[in-house]
């Protein structure tokens, strides 16, 4: 099989594209949930702490600054984003049982006793 065959093949696989589709909507989401928090829930955790954006917010130490708030906003950031991702997944996973419990059962094969004891009744019908 050639090289590019066998990439072809590899690119079109289903999961492969569905989670291509994943990445790009996980960082949209990502971007639109980072806009929430920088604009509307670190300013109102700035009004709590008396600082006009948390965002800025500054430890020092030893001549030095910790980005106290920066870190703070992204720890919310990746929690909000980690939460709507599992809510998502379990709502997702909750489609899929309702799914297979609806689908109905496929009759199960005869078994070779079955099977053999069909045919001596057919036999006996016959005589």
């Amino acid at each position: 099989m050639g090289f590019v065959k066998e990439f072809k093949e590899f690119a079109m696989k289903g999961n492969l594209i569905d989670m291509a589709v994943g990445i790009v909507i996980g960082a949209a989401f990502a971007t639109v949930t980072g806009a929430f928090i920088d604009g509307v829930f670190m300013p109102i955790v700035g009004l709590i702490f008396k600082v006009d954006n948390f965002n800025t917010f500054t430890f020092p130490l030893a001549g030095t600054t910790i980005k106290l708030g920066a870190f703070i906003g992204s720890v919310i950031n990746f929690t909000m984003v980690a939460f709507v991702m599992f809510m998502i997944i379990k709502g997702m996973n909750r489609m899929k049982k309702k799914a297979v419990a609806e689908a109905p059962a496929a009759p199960l094969a005869p078994t070779k006793e079955e099977v053999l004891l069909t045919e001596i009744r057919d036999i006996l019908k016959n005589k």
